[in-house]
């Protein structure tokens, strides 16, 4: 065989391999000392697991659990590995139905992830964390003899020392300490007779070698950034690892960011699922599997909080904002935050972010800004549905009744810019309430010029124009008087007086007389 560590030469059939080898471990418990048709790394952990004075029916025990278990597993090096495992092994075990299994340097399993089924079969020959899978006391399996041999192995089906676990095949590689060599633990698949193929040995070799990789660089538990803005799915970095979440666990990151204080589980399940769709079981599973995936070192409960510093994109917009630097708010904005989501809370933020960025960009009245904003994927909402952006500015344009707006020169300004002939400033940009929503007032504000007396009176004297307008609108009530109608009269109908027209306002700010030329 070109390569000892593998279960199967090329073109062998499966079959013929389990019936050859079931015979040979037979006559090998039968006292036969050198069994014929064995690999010789099989052969070896066969004597191993018989000096240990196993029992061939016998199921691994188990060690840790429960609270035991967890402290145990979040002080392991291979803690801060587990993200990579899951990038790496994690979404293969879960659509090709096997498992991925992580053990420390005893043969401790402390991870066992992977297809529901597959574990539920795993759970009868005690396959699960916190059990020992170490020759001593599971016999031969991959991870065990990989520890026992400090090296990548494949074990296929009845080349397994114990009865019960002959109905399956894996495959692990050890895992090091770069610093010192310490063996730290093995990385492993499991499954049926379909991973007994050259790619699964190179698969658990290759993730190895990755975390030999990640642990030999320094990491500063410092550095956590999370990029949410303009994708569905949110990014984690952390030391260099990148780290994509699911569109659930994203949605919690973000919310959880949003209130570095804290929250409890009903806050947040009222964030993420609103009033009517409000399951506490199913929040403790996501935020389970969410712990899971950033590690325990990163997120704490009680309340739910995310430990240490987090930098985020969508944060590092709003503090540009709140010093004052819409320009640098603007190179910082990727896009809306989440924009496949449609949880409550989540739908809040992005159109909180979007109104203070848009009302910011459109107070600077700087072209260049107006324009970059208008390309940003939210840009374009910022004129109201179904009004176009108007033209070259000349006059003053009536836009309905007693509403005036000024024509703009460009998308996105909110002054008459191109000739300066009017001084009113168009109030149709959307206003933000706190809870996220759009208010279009389209209103007109009049705004004398710069340095103008009237500029301390401009707001007095569009009162007073305002409240004369509605006092010219209503006619004075006439006295009660008795009516009198000839029976032959046809009925009269009162029409009611028409209403003067109000002429648009005067640079200064005071209203103009409808007859002034």
């Amino acid at each position: 065989m070109a390569d000892p560590w593998l279960a199967l030469e090329f073109g062998a059939d499966p079959a013929e391999r389990i019936a050859q080898v079931g015979a040979a471990h037979e006559a090998f418990l039968t006292g036969d000392a050198e069994p014929q048709l064995v690999r010789e790394v099989v052969r070896h952990s066969w004597r191993r697991s018989a000096q240990a004075l196993l029992d061939p029916e016998a199921t691994a025990p188990v060690d840790l659990s429960d609270d035991a278990l967890e402290s145990y597993r979040a002080a392991h090096p291979l803690a801060q590995v587990l993200p990579l495992f899951r990038d790496l092994l994690g979404g293969i075990a879960q659509d090709g139905a096997h498992l991925m299994a992580v053990c420390d340097a005893y043969g401790r399993l402390l991870w066992v992830e992977g297809h529901p089924g597959v574990l539920r079969h795993a759970e009868r020959m005690n396959f699960i964390p916190g059990a020992r899978w170490d020759e001593a006391h599971a016999g031969t399996n991959a991870p065990g003899t990989a520890l026992a041999v400090d090296h990548s192995v494949q074990i296929f089906a009845t080349e397994h020392f114990v009865r019960p676990v002959q109905r399956w095949t894996c495959a692990a590689a050890p895992i090091h300490d770069p610093a010192t060599g310490r063996l730290l633990g093995a990385v492993d698949i499991t499954g049926g007779d379909h991973l007994a193929n050259p790619q699964s040995l190179a698969l658990v070799r290759a993730t190895a070698r990755a975390a030999d990789a990640f642990l030999a660089q320094p990491l500063d538990p410092a550095v956590v950034t999370v990029s949410a803005l303009g994708r569905d799915e949110a990014e984690l970095r952390v030391g260099g690892r990148r780290i994509r979440l699911g569109r659930r666990h994203s949605e919690l990151l973000v919310l959880l960011l949003d209130h570095p204080e804290g929250r409890t589980g009903e806050q947040l399940g009222l964030d993420l699922y609103g009033d009517d769709r409000l399951h506490p079981v199913t929040l403790r599973a996501e935020l389970s599997r969410l712990r899971r995936a950033l590690g325990p070192e990163l997120l704490d409960s009680r309340p739910y909080r995310l430990r240490g510093t987090v930098h985020a994109d969508f944060r590092t917009v709003t503090e540009l904002l709140d010093r004052g630097d819409p320009a640098g708010a603007l190179q910082a904005y990727g896009g809306p935050l989440l924009p496949g989501s449609d949880a409550p809370g989540v739908t809040r933020l992005r159109r909180l972010i979007d109104g203070q960025l848009r009302a910011a960009v459109l107070a600077t009245a700087d072209p260049a800004l107006l324009a970059a904003w208008t390309a940003t994927p939210a840009g374009p909402t910022t004129s109201p549905p179904g009004r176009p952006w108007p033209g070259p500015c000349r006059r003053v344009r009536r836009v309905g009744p007693s509403r005036w707006r000024a024509s703009t020169s460009s998308p996105g300004s909110t002054t008459c810019r191109a000739q300066r002939c009017c001084n009113v400033r168009e109030t149709n940009v959307p206003a933000v309430t706190p809870d996220g929503r759009r208010r279009y007032p389209w209103r007109a504000t009049t705004l004398p010029p710069t340095g103008s007396p009237a500029t301390t009176t401009s707001s007095a004297a569009s009162t007073s124009s305002r409240t004369a307008a509605s006092t010219s609108r209503t006619p004075p009530r006439s006295p009660a008087r008795p009516s009198v109608r000839s029976p032959a009269a046809p009925p009269t109908t009162s029409r009611r007086p028409s209403t003067p027209r109000t002429a648009p306002p005067t640079p200064g700010g005071a209203p103009r007389s409808p007859n002034a030329p």
